[in-house]
């Protein structure tokens, strides 16, 4: 790069431009100019340099502030008191840019980084399946639950330090939290292999949680079971889950009502149905019948000639409904009760009536395959 170039018109921006907008165009140069987009093309790789050179400047707010007064800061843009040509680009680039380049490329900000410190976040959700009985499930109840959680440790304090230590930074990657392998300006970073990413190593861990801030307990609730809940219903206790991390919030419990079979009441949605034998004169003529409620009997109209598998219904005689927006139904099913043995006279009964009914409900089908 010549002497004569300014870091500004190198960057496209003006003297006035925010770190914002410094950042931006740098980013969108190096994109541009990079010797994976351009190999092999010299010009490319010099103007890359050039990019780099102006945005180690002008990201750095002392350097800058010392350029815009005038004061020579690094070999091509000045050879003043801070410092001197880089013998790697002949000029003023600093070679410490080229390692960072991906990181500024995607997402970094760049220079070096403070110590991680523990961030506060919110706990871990839990989910615990809860029995429970028909009748419970429909008039509502208070019922227990015991959940294994983790708890802070009381010892350390969830620290995982043995009391009167705490932990030291990383020595390994200097509390950064990161490791960078590879080879000239291309690096790859992870994770420290020897504090996990948190930038803290314990020494000398806590005897009763050995190091993880937690203990595992059994924590125990009265759950409101309210009305109406069926089998598989989700019921969230606010900030009854895993406690926050570094002062965070705790998680939700959620609890999964199961609800143990009735054996009368089958659930149907928001409604129950129940299956309901019927005699084959009461199929024929029709008649009042008694039919199970949540609440004791009441009687339903079966009307004659009922066929097997009719459905009649009793409206708001069902289960609560979980909205508050009254009950539901119960459907009754009607089922024709066809003695498996007849006695004789039965048999002469029946007999007597297939005479007086005198007819082939399947005449149709085959009056039908003749069309």
């Amino acid at each position: 790069m010549a002497a004569t170039k300014d870091p500004y018109s190198v960057l496209g921006v003006e003297r006035k431009a925010s770190a914002a907008e410094i950042k931006k165009a740098y980013r969108k140069l190096a994109r541009q100019y990079h010797p994976d987009r351009n190999p092999g093309d010299a010009k490319a790789e010099a103007r890359f340099k050039e990019i780099n050179e102006a945005n180690d400047l002008l990201s750095d707010p002392d350097k800058r502030a010392a350029f815009d007064r005038g004061e020579g800061i690094f070999g091509t843009f000045g050879t003043g008191r801070r410092g001197g040509p880089n013998p790697f680009t002949g000029g003023g680039f600093d070679g410490g840019s080229f390692s960072d380049i991906l990181s500024n490329l995607f997402g970094g900000t760049g220079g070096a980084r403070r110590p991680n410190r523990p961030q506060a976040g919110r706990g871990a959700d839990l989910e615990a399946s809860l029995q429970i009985s028909f009748d419970q499930a429909i008039s509502g109840a208070q019922v227990p639950l015991a959940v294994p959680v983790s708890l802070s440790c009381p010892t350390c304090n969830g620290t995982g330090a043995r009391p009167g230590t705490k932990p030291i930074v990383c020595p390994q990657c200097g509390g950064r939290g990161i490791e960078s392998q590879g080879q000239g300006m291309f690096s790859i970073s992870q994770p420290c292999s020897r504090c996990r990413g948190s930038g803290t190593v314990i020494e000398d861990p806590c005897p009763t949680c050995h190091g993880s801030g937690a203990t595992r307990s059994v924590k125990r609730f009265r759950v409101n079971i309210p009305p109406g809940v069926h089998d598989g219903s989700r019921i969230r206790l606010a900030g009854k889950g895993e406690p926050g991390r570094g002062g965070g919030p705790p998680g939700d419990l959620f609890v999964i009502t199961r609800v143990t079979p009735s054996p009368v009441f089958r659930q149907k949605g928001e409604h129950l149905e129940v299956e309901v034998p019927i005699t084959v004169v009461e199929a024929l003529r029709g008649g009042d019948i008694e039919v199970p409620t949540l609440n004791g009997r009441k009687r339903l109209r079966v009307k004659p000639g009922t066929s097997h598998g009719t459905i009649q219904r009793l409206r708001g005689e069902g289960p609560p409904k979980l909205n508050g927006a009254g009950n539901g139904d119960i459907h009754y099913r009607f089922v024709i009760d066809v003695p498996a043995d007849l006695t004789e006279h039965q048999r002469k009964a029946v007999d007597q009536l297939a005479k007086a009914i005198n007819g082939n409900p399947r005449h149709e089908l085959f009056e039908a395959l003749k069309r």
